[in-house]
């Protein structure tokens, strides 16, 4: 038969007819026979392989379950849509540049990049590319002209702060995570807002910590030195939200009787597994990939798509802590 005919059979083309299709796989077998990726690039001008940036210190990323939850989500959601996942950890100037230079490369058909940080060089550096690039999250210092899948942060913050006040808490603290990049500042103003709605004061009664067990930890003990009669804490992240139960839990703090404790991410090895278990705004990192491996695959077949902020809803998980 000829060349076009095995290629076709070869690469599933729907116009080759069954007889024929199953000679050439049969062939193919017998020959031990695998495709050439890189001779198959020169013809299709794609690689198969789609970058995931995670612009954070490698350290930090791999400690945090929301982090690797991101990555098993990545790594999951491409070989669904047949494509290899090429991960990237990009902390320094010199990995901006090198991160930039493989992109350029023609290594990889597009990105999905996590970059959190308001001063972060890496989104604008990304905006020169010439394949397509899809944000976790908003991008660093670029209001338009890029697609993103973002959670609603600011709306789950309410969610958890209007759980609290049903629930008759007035004194209502909040652990925020990092102020430089836009989620916790969203989660911060979620509450605060939520606070004045309801005729409270939210005046001294935040702290910021940076996403971590030891520096939940810490917040609350600085909460509760500082305002020994709250009781209840809206906590940014589930692994602060552990530091704060461990802090509340020695200095005596029933919880929740004394302390109700609402916290943000629903990650699934944490929340229930805590003692009480935890309340927490619910949120699915493999939701958020999905949709965006949904809109690169978009941009990779050429459809003319506006860029976008896709901003998707979150829920509350109810449990003892609150």
């Amino acid at each position: 038969m000829s060349r076009s005919t095995a290629s076709r059979a070869l690469n599933d083309d729907a116009y080759v007819s069954a007889a024929a299709r199953e000679k050439v796989l049969a062939a193919a077998r017998d020959l031990g026979y695998s495709p050439n990726q890189a001779a198959r690039s020169l013809v299709t001008r794609r690689t198969g392989a789609v970058a995931v940036v995670l612009s954070e210190p490698e350290a930090r990323l791999l400690d945090d379950p929301y982090r690797t939850a991101v990555m098993r989500a990545g790594y999951r959601e491409l070989a669904d849509v047949g494509r290899q996942m090429v991960l990237i950890f990009s902390d320094t100037r010199e990995d901006l540049s090198k991160t930039v230079r493989f992109l350029e490369g023609g290594h990889v058909d597009g990105a999905l990049v996590f970059a959190p940080h308001r001063a972060d060089p890496l989104p604008k550096a990304l905006r020169l590319l010439r394949i397509p690039v899809v944000f976790g999250g908003q991008a660093a210092g670029i209001r338009r002209g890029v697609h993103v899948v973002d959670f609603d942060n600011e709306g789950g913050a309410r969610l958890a702060v209007e759980h609290l006040v049903a629930a008759g808490r007035r004194r209502i603290a909040t652990i925020a995570g990092p102020q430089d990049q836009s989620a916790p500042i969203d989660r911060l103003a979620g509450w605060r807002k939520t606070l004045l709605d309801a005729g409270l004061d939210p005046a001294d009664l935040a702290e910021e910590a940076d996403f971590t067990l030891a520096g939940g930890a810490n917040a609350m003990s600085s909460l509760l030195a500082r305002h020994a009669d709250l009781d209840a804490v809206f906590v940014a992240s589930d692994m602060m939200a552990v530091g704060a139960l461990r802090t509340l839990d020695a200095a005596g703090r029933r919880i929740p009787d004394d302390v109700a404790v609402v916290s943000f991410d629903d990650n699934a090895t944490l929340a229930p597994a805590m003692d009480p278990p935890l309340t927490s705004v619910h949120q699915d990192p493999r939701e958020q990939v999905h949709a965006m491996v949904e809109t690169l695959m978009r941009l990779l077949d050429d459809q003319n798509l506006k860029p976008r902020q896709h901003i998707l809803p979150v829920s509350l998980a109810v449990r003892a802590s609150s």
